[in-house]
């Protein structure tokens, strides 16, 4: 079983993020879970969300502290919450910073950090700073626990109330950040 934590703040799309990664890995054919872990928190509040991927069915039902993945939505988050709790020495973490992996100063290999700017591609392609999607391009090539197709399907499904338009700029966020 693969186990995700996602770091973000309130309104970031932190929960959504989650929910396309369970989705995406549905339409994959496999198993998977997502779920929120915030309480009063108000917007711009640190929260984090939970998604884990496996073959077979997934019995637990906690938060997950020992992530095979993490995803930092938000980079301030790296001077103010310790984004690496419970990370081991095979944990891979996806940022969404301009700066490079020496820049960082996590406590975890350089060869497990991935970095994308999100944000440039979330401006220049959404049009708003939403970086939630967009990220999960970085993920699903840095991974592989899920397609690219699997996340297009992912997004179609959830946004489809919200227009084509959207679905399509979100879908092309994520593909260019697949491929950067």
């Amino acid at each position: 079983m693969y186990q995700i934590r996602i770091h973000g703040r309130g309104g970031q799309g932190v929960v959504t993020a989650a929910e396309l990664i369970a989705i995406a890995a549905f339409a994959d054919g496999k198993q998977a879970q997502a779920f929120p872990s915030f309480g009063v928190e108000r917007t711009g509040a640190p929260i984090e969300s939970f998604a884990r991927i496996d073959d077979k069915p997934i019995r637990i039902r906690e938060h997950v502290y020992e992530p095979d993945v993490l995803i930092v939505q938000d980079p301030s988050l790296l001077n103010t919450v310790d984004i690496a709790k419970g990370a081991g020495k095979n944990t891979l973490i996806i940022i969404n910073t301009t700066k490079n992996k020496n820049e960082l100063k996590l406590n975890l290999p350089e060869k497990n950090i991935y970095t994308v700017d999100a944000t440039k591609i979330a401006l220049e392609i959404i049009g708003k700073n939403i970086v939630n999607t967009v990220i999960l391009g970085a993920f699903a090539r840095a991974t592989k626990l899920v397609s690219l197709d699997g996340l297009k399907k992912a997004i179609t499904q959830k946004f489809t109330g919200k227009g084509k338009d959207i679905v399509n700029k979100n879908i092309e966020a994520v593909v260019k950040a697949y491929n950067s």
